[in-house]
C-alpha cells in the first residue's frame, strides 16, 4: 500500500467500485491476455514475486481456494487470496493474510494502478481492441496488492475457464482442477470435454497438477492428463489414486475426514463444512499445499487441523439464521445444487424446508429445481439484485409450476418479501414455537444468496459500540 495514508484523497469505494463497473463485465468472456500480459510487462512482472496456487473447475473453486490459504497462513507464510464473485462487497475478493481489503485499501491500490491501466486501455483500443475488462481490472489490483504485501503465496481463483482467464498470466506452483461439469457453455463450448480443455489451460510447465474427482472422468481424464503431458508438468497428484478421503463422517458444525495425499495420511481433520464434496474440496486444497509449503514431507497434523477447522464460506450452506433456520447457497447449477442436497439431507433433518429462489436466465433452471425438489416442501419464487442478466420472476414461476405443480410454487416478485413469506410459512406450521426441524433455504446464485445476506446478517449497532460518554455528546 501506499506509504501515505491509504485513500488520502477520501474517495467513497461505491464511486470507486461504479468506475471499475463502467467496463465490460467479468461474463463478457474475451478469449486474449494481451492486455493482462502488457499491464504486468508495465508494472515490472510483480507475479513473479510470490509463489501460486491456481484453482479452477465448475464448482468448489471458492471452498478449496480458500482452505488451501488457510493451510498455508497456518504455517506462518504469508498469503494472498483472489477469489470470485463477492457477496455483499467488492473487497471481499481481495485478502491478505486472511483479512479482504478495507475500503481504504482497496481504493489504494486502485489509484496505484489505474494510470497503468489507462496506458493499457490506450494501446490496445489504438489496435481496435477492447478496454480492459471487469475482471481483469480486478486480477491487476489483486497481483499488485500480493507483490506490494509482499506475500509467499498466493491462491487464485479462476473467474471462468482456465485457459483465457485473466488469471491465467499467473504460473501456478500447484494446479487445482476441480470437478468438470457443464456451465457457461456460451462461452467455454457446448461438451463437458471442451469445458475441459479450457480448464487444463491453467497447467503450466513444472507445475503440479493437483485434479479433484471428476462426474465424467471417462472424457475428462484424458485431456487434462494429455495436456499435463503436453506442457512438461512436474507432477499429476489425482483423487482417488495418488489421494483419497479414506473416511469421512458428520459432526457437529461440519464433518470429520481422515485424508491421504502422497506426503502421507492425515487422521480426523475437522473440517467445518457440510458435504462430501467438501472433504474432497479439502484433499485437493491440502495436496496443493504440501507443494508450497516449505516443509519435508507431510504438514503438521494438528496445524492442518486448525486451519481446516476455521474455513468458512460466506454463501455456502451458510446458516444465517436460527429459529427458523436459514439457510443461503449460491449454488446455481446441477452440479452445485446436488451437493446442497446430499448436505442437507445428510446433516439435517427437517420436516419442512421452504425453498426461496432466483436464478440467472441462462442457467439450466429446470433441472437445478428437478434436483432439489424431493428435499423442499413448497418453493417462492423470486428476483435477484442483478436485474440485467436475472430471470423475471413470472418466468421462474412458470417453470417452477412444471417441476412442483401448481400447489407449491408462490411468486413474490421482491426479494425480501419472498423471504418473510417463506418464514410465516414455516412459523405458522410450528406448533411448538422453537423452530426444530423447520426451515427456509434461499438459493439459485451467488448475487441472490448475497442480497439475502445483506437482508438477514445480524451487524452491530455502532452507536452502542462508542464508549458511554461519547454517545452522550452526540
Amino acid at each position: 500500500m501506499s506509504f501515505e495514508h491509504p485513500n488520502r484523497e477520501n474517495k467513497q469505494l461505491a464511486d470507486v467500485y461504479r468506475d471499475i463497473m463502467k467496463r465490460a463485465p467479468e461474463h463478457d468472456f474475451d478469449p486474449s491476455l494481451d492486455r493482462m500480459q502488457m499491464v504486468l510487462d508495465l508494472l515490472g512482472h510483480p507475479e513473479q514475486s510470490f509463489r501460486v496456487i491456481h484453482v479452477t473447475g465448475t464448482n468448489g473453486k471458492g471452498s478449496t481456494a480458500r482452505m488451501a490459504e488457510a493451510l498455508c497462513r497456518a504455517y506462518g507464510l504469508r498469503t494472498g487470496l483472489y477469489t470470485s464473485p463477492h457477496l455483499e462487497s467488492v473487497t471481499e475478493r481481495i485478502a491478505i493474510d486472511g483479512q479482504q481489503l478495507s475500503d481504504d485499501d482497496f481504493i489504494d491500490v486502485y489509484d496505484q494502478v489505474k494510470d497503468f491501466i489507462k496506458l493499457v486501455d490506450e494501446r490496445s483500443t489504438a489496435k481496435g481492441g477492447p478496454r480492459m475488462s471487469f475482471f481483469e481490472v480486478l486480477t491487476t489490483m489483486a497481483i499488485w496488492a500480493f507483490a506490494d504485501a509482499p506475500v509467499d503465496v498466493a491462491v487464485v481463483e479462476v473467474g471462468m475457464g482456465g485457459r483465457w482467464d485473466a488469471t491465467n498470466v499467473l504460473d501456478a506452483d500447484a494446479a487445482i482442477i476441480g470437478p468438470v461439469d457443464m456451465d457457461h457453455m456460451q462461452w467455454l463450448g457446448g461438451t463437458v470435454e471442451q469445458i475441459a480443455g479450457e480448464k487444463a489451460g491453467i497447467i503450466k510447465k513444472g507445475s503440479t497438477v493437483v485434479i479433484g474427482p471428476q462426474p465424467h472422468a471417462e472424457k475428462v481424464m484424458p485431456i487434462l492428463l494429455g495436456e499435463a503431458e503436453k506442457v512438461g508438468a512436474a507432477a499429476v497428484i489425482r483423487d482417488g489414486e495418488e489421494m483419497d478421503v479414506v473416511s469421512r463422517m458428520p459432526a457437529v458444525g461440519g464433518q470429520v475426514a481422515t485424508l491421504r495425499t502422497p506426503n502421507g495420511t492425515y487422521e480426523d481433520v475437522p473440517i467445518a463444512m457440510f458435504g462430501e464434496h467438501q472433504a474432497h474440496n479439502a484433499l485437493s486444497a491440502l495436496a496443493a499445499a504440501e507443494v508450497v509449503v516449505p516443509v519435508a514431507g507431510a504438514l503438521d497434523g494438528d496445524l492442518v487441523a486448525q486451519a481446516l477447522s476455521g474455513v468458512r464460506i460466506p454463501g455456502r450452506i451458510e446458516t444465517i439464521r436460527t429459529s427458523p433456520t436459514i439457510i443461503l447457497d449460491g449454488g446455481h447449477n446441477v452440479q452445485a445444487v446436488t451437493a446442497l442436497r446430499k448436505a442437507i439431507e445428510e446433516n439435517y433433518d427437517f420436516q419442512q424446508l421452504v425453498g426461496v429462489v432466483s436464478m440467472m436466465a441462462d442457467k439450466e433452471v429446470e433441472d437445478v429445481l428437478g434436483v432439489m425438489e424431493p428435499v423442499l416442501s413448497e418453493v417462492i419464487v423470486t428476483q435477484n439484485s442483478w436485474t440485467p442478466r436475472v430471470m423475471k420472476a413470472e418466468d421462474l414461476e412458470k417453470i417452477a409450476i412444471r417441476v412442483f405443480g401448481p400447489d407449491r410454487v408462490t411468486r413474490v416478485d421482491l426479494l425480501p418479501d419472498a423471504i418473510q413469506t417463506a418464514v410465516d410459512r414455516v412459523d405458522s406450521a410450528d406448533d411448538t414455537g422453537v423452530g426444530y426441524g423447520r426451515g427456509v433455504l434461499v438459493f439459485g446464485s451467488f448475487v441472490t444468496a448475497g442480497d439475502a445476506r445483506r437482508l438477514l446478517e445480524e451487524k452491530p449497532n455502532k452507536d452502542l459500540l462508542k464508549p458511554k460518554s461519547e454517545r452522550a455528546a452526540d
